[in-house]
């Protein structure tokens, strides 16, 4: 009898599975690399790299011991996005539970009707790509389950909720022309103006989101037709259908009342982040404040509030510990202090190619370190003051190479499990990753291409202003 070939889909592991190899892998590499490190000064309160400072030191393999150890230091590193992610959980659990996303989403469809199905999907896709451009990550925590429930709304699954705001949220700031983390950082190493070339960027981006809303329609017409064609089959969608008929939606005063407290938090949220660059400690704060204030006007008593909690806190634990666990690859590289050997490398490669490979394989080579330092302020830190002067000997102008590095570190994060954001994002639509992976690489891969015909006319240009 003839085995039946399994497809590519179905041999994809299990993120932990997958995120555990990659730990196994970066310990296993701190043996076959030298040891290495570049010197660093401190601009702005960050350490960043001297250029033509690596030198090797002394081997520092890590042991089976250490490459375990650096599970724990893991979750301590990430420790405060963690807490965001029970917190927003909790935040929502709350709000779910007084019904005022529910009666909000449903009034909304209601209003708009089911007939603009298709085109509530773009609207939507756009809305969320840009609170990924202008608002930022895991400062968006909060506003995907608001999706989950618009998809069930509408008639979609859970991985169209998941097309719709995480991956807009995803692609909205990795190729936002104005991310801090990696133009903006990229600019100041580069000696800049800050967000200079803001127009071609923001090209890019808009491609990028259409790509995306033409990709969630599509997926949506398709699963409209025949509803075991999706990917979300068997997901637990309990607590995000709808739970009554779509006409007899309206907003309760009550509801507003939510509404009110959930936005003005937010506001109170966004205000402190521009204006005195809060960030995730003060992030989980408001959401924990929102969380209880909603309560207590949904006229929840402590023990409905508490039980809430714990029940939400169950929810998104999954999510909230992938954070910690894919942290601990970063733990691994610096244990065996192999990741400036890995970018050192990497630019070696780089230095013998024409032009325009030298420029999309940059791009490759961030995508490749994406996977090991998911962290887009961290990888421009320890590489950008390399890359830069080398594309200039290369040819390639200071803008040029800013955006092969945000391509390359922006694009992949669609399906990086080593970005703990993602998978707590994730895990709030309740889509396992190799569903989304399923979803999101085709995508992934497109707008990869479109992306690289726009880093070659850039170099073609000789795109300026450095």
């Amino acid at each position: 009898m003839t085995a039946i070939r399994k497809k590519w889909y179905e041999r994809i592991p299990h993120p932990v599975v997958m995120l555990f190899a990659i730990i196994v892998f970066a310990a296993i590499l701190s043996y076959l690399l030298p040891a290495g490190v570049y010197e660093r000064e401190l601009i702005d309160g960050r350490q960043r790299v001297i250029p033509g400072s690596y030198k090797n030191i002394t081997s520092t393999p890590v042991s089976f011991l250490d490459m375990f150890k650096a599970l724990p230091m893991g979750f301590k590193t990430a420790s405060d996005i963690i807490f965001v992610v029970l917190a927003s959980g909790i935040m929502f659990g709350i709000l779910e539970k007084a019904k005022m996303v529910e009666n909000s989403v449903g009034t909304i469809v209601k209003n708009l009707g089911l007939e603009r199905k298709y085109f509530i999907v773009v609207i939507m896709t756009f809305v969320y790509g840009f609170l990924g451009v202008a608002i930022g990550y895991e400062n968006n925590i909060a506003m995907v389950p608001i999706a989950a429930v618009m998809s069930m709304a509408l008639g979609g699954d859970l991985v169209l909720a998941a097309g719709i705001s995480v991956g807009a949220i995803t692609v909205g700031f990795g190729l936002s022309p104005i991310n801090p983390y990696t133009v903006g950082t990229g600019h100041t190493i580069a000696e800049m103006p800050l967000f200079s070339g803001w127009m071609l960027r923001s090209v890019v981006c808009f491609f990028a989101l259409a790509l995306l809303a033409y990709y969630n329609v599509r997926y949506f017409k398709k699963i409209s037709k025949d509803r075991s064609k999706g990917l979300g089959e068997g997901l637990d969608e309990s607590g995000l259908k709808l739970s009554q008929k779509l006409e007899t939606y309206r907003i309760t005063s009550n509801n507003w009342l939510l509404i009110g407290i959930f936005f003005a938090g937010i506001v109170l949220m966004l205000y402190g982040v521009f204006t005195y660059h809060w960030y995730l400690k003060e992030i989980a704060a408001i959401f924990v404040m929102i969380a209880i204030a909603s309560g207590i006007a949904a006229r929840m008593s402590g023990t409905e509030i508490s039980e809430t909690a714990l029940k939400s806190i169950g929810v998104v634990a999954p999510g909230a510990f992938m954070v910690g666990y894919a942290t601990s690859i970063k733990e691994v590289l610096e244990m065996g202090n192999i990741s400036d050997t890995i970018a050192f490398n990497l630019a070696e490669v780089l230095s013998g190619l024409p032009i325009y490979a030298s420029a999309v394989s940059m791009s490759l080579g961030q995508s490749i370190l994406n996977l090991m330092i998911p962290s887009g302020s961290g990888q421009a830190l320890a590489t950008l003051p390399i890359m830069i002067p080398l594309g200039e000997i290369i040819g390639l102008t200071r803008q040029t190479t800013i955006l092969a590095f945000q391509i390359g570190d922006g694009v992949t994060n669609l399906f990086n499990p080593a970005l703990g954001g993602l998978i707590a994002m994730l895990s709030f639509c309740r889509v396992p990753f190799d569903r989304w992976l399923r979803f999101i690489t085709p995508l992934a891969l497109m707008i990869l291409v479109m992306a690289w015909v726009f880093l070659i006319f850039s170099v073609y240009i000789n795109w300026g202003p450095i």
